[in-house]
């Protein structure tokens, strides 16, 4: 699984701003910033979530597993009930 997200989407979205601390130098070999990033070479699934929300990129992980046979449906209907760490600010 990799998730494409553009670095300028990344920063915006950075809660304890460790993209402006590597961009400043206080945050050394930081992946995308001081240390290079490696994009994969054929991943599974590829997933930009710059304009896709979380609960949307998780259901494309769910389905991609329930159909290579990693994951059944009442499991997938499962996990889609659990409240994200993302959710708890809401």
């Amino acid at each position: 699984m990799h998730v494409a997200t553009p670095i300028e989407v990344c920063e915006s979205r950075d809660r304890k701003g460790l993209y402006a601390k590597a961009s400043a130098g206080l945050v050394k070999e930081f992946t995308g910033v001081s240390d290079p990033y490696e994009v994969p070479a054929s991943p599974e699934l590829s997933i930009d979530i710059s304009d896709i929300g979380v609960d949307e990129a998780v259901q494309r992980i769910l389905l991609k597993l329930e159909r290579e046979g990693y994951l059944r449906r009442k499991q997938r209907q499962r996990m889609k009930k659990r409240p994200t760490s993302c959710d708890a600010g809401r």
